[in-house]
């Protein structure tokens, strides 16, 4: 099954509020941008943010065939810089837990990817990851980002603090792979 980004409507709120499920899911999702407990004013002013040809961020709703369209997840491409040619992939969230671990997150970034490199024709994609969430940082290394840095302690989690890779890829690594 191929998935599909389509762009996130406000009737996808209640979908994706649906899939947050606690405060530590919520940082690990969104990190700092979204307030516990989320709720639906919140992604309102979110997706409105990402309105407008000149928005910062496109946000997507992801869709598979299953074998009817079936919405299974989210993502965005955000922190748009026009000047530099540059963006961040976030956000990355597949929410229907059966679709976990079936190389869904791999297509959906690789979309992503295509958007910014093809349409947009941006050069530089960045992503921040928990060091701890191992799943994620296969799946973006699968698709060719590159560890750039360790940010230590980089968030305030109740009593504890995470650390965060900083990874990346540039638009003539991306080609390469997708041309072999």
């Amino acid at each position: 099954m191929e998935i599909r980004l389509e762009p996130f409507q406000r009737t996808d709120i209640p979908r994706l509020l649906s899939w947050v499920r606690s405060e530590e899911f919520l940082i690990q999702w969104a990190g700092p941008f979204f307030i516990h407990p989320l709720d639906e004013i919140q992604l309102l002013k979110y997706w409105e943010s990402g309105q407008g040809e000149n928005a910062i961020r496109r946000i997507y709703r992801v869709s598979i065939t299953d074998p009817e369209p079936k919405v299974i997840g989210h993502i965005e491409l955000n922190n748009i810089d026009w000047r530099n040619r540059a963006g961040a992939v976030s956000k990355v969230l597949i929410g229907e837990r059966q679709y976990l671990g079936k190389g869904y997150g791999v297509q959906m970034v690789d979309a992503l990817l295509k958007i910014a490199f093809d349409e947009l024709h941006l050069h530089r994609m960045e992503l921040k990851v928990f060091d701890f969430n191992e799943p994620a940082i296969h799946a973006y290394q699968k698709v060719g980002f590159v560890i750039e840095g360790h940010l230590r302690d980089y968030r305030r989690v109740g009593e504890q603090y995470w650390s965060s890779y900083l990874m990346s890829i540039l638009e003539d690594e991306w080609r390469e792979r997708q041309s072999q």
